[in-house]
């Protein structure tokens, strides 16, 4: 039978979310685990506020009278060059109290050799004065400057030769008894052909129609 009637419809369609952190379309619902809402809490109460014995003073404590704890240093003078007129009262003192002068040694100890090897008590002679002759070495100079090469040979001993005419045949004169004779010209050699291998000779001999296949070697 065929089934006439209307259309299927489902029963209904998917359900979309509304935005972040909303549950309409879902299958659970909401859940109380997640839910926004905050837990009962005590009544909020200001705290009071702190004791003031006396109001802070202002400054760091230093350059600032009357800041710390205990009582103010009273002020003592101190002379710049305090240190240096002690010590000299002290060096004053301590030269009154001496009867003589420093004690110096007069014997200094020595080596027992002498530290130069050539020094001598001795006087030295006189140093001798060597006579040396000067002979009166004058530079060589030549007579006058050699002269420069100018293009046109100005600076040669001698005037630059004329022109004359050199042919690049060399005439040599006949002599009337080689007039007969005739140059001597050497007979060709053998013209070059194509040569074969020794191998490819060896088994033009050694190899024809009837003992091609019971030729074993070819260069034995």
């Amino acid at each position: 039978k065929k089934n006439i009637g209307k259309a299927f419809l489902p029963s209904n369609g998917e359900k979309k979310p509304s935005g972040l952190g909303n549950f309409y379309g879902t299958l659970s619902g909401p859940i109380p685990a997640l839910s926004a809402a905050t837990k009962p809490k005590q009544p909020y109460s200001s705290p009071k506020k702190n004791l003031f014995t006396n109001p802070p003073k202002h400054g760091t404590g230093y350059g600032y009278p009357n800041l710390t704890i205990g009582k103010q240093y009273e002020y003592s003078t101190d002379p710049y060059d305090r240190i240096k007129e002690l010590s000299k009262k002290e060096l004053e003192t301590h030269k009154k109290l001496m009867k003589a002068g420093s004690f110096y040694v007069n014997m200094h100890p020595k080596d027992y050799f002498e530290g130069n090897p050539y020094k001598s008590d001795r006087p030295l002679p006189p140093p001798k004065r060597i006579e040396r002759k000067h002979h009166d070495v004058k530079p060589f100079k030549p007579s006058s400057p050699p002269k420069m090469v100018g293009g046109m040979k100005a600076g040669t001993f001698d005037p630059y030769p004329s022109h004359s005419n050199d042919p690049y045949i060399i005439k040599r004169s006949k002599s009337s008894s080689q007039k007969g004779v005739k140059a001597f010209h050497p007979s060709p050699g053998q013209k070059s052909t194509l040569t074969h291998s020794i191998v490819s000779a060896n088994v033009i001999k050694a190899v024809n129609p009837i003992n091609y296949r019971t030729v074993q070697s070819v260069m034995a």
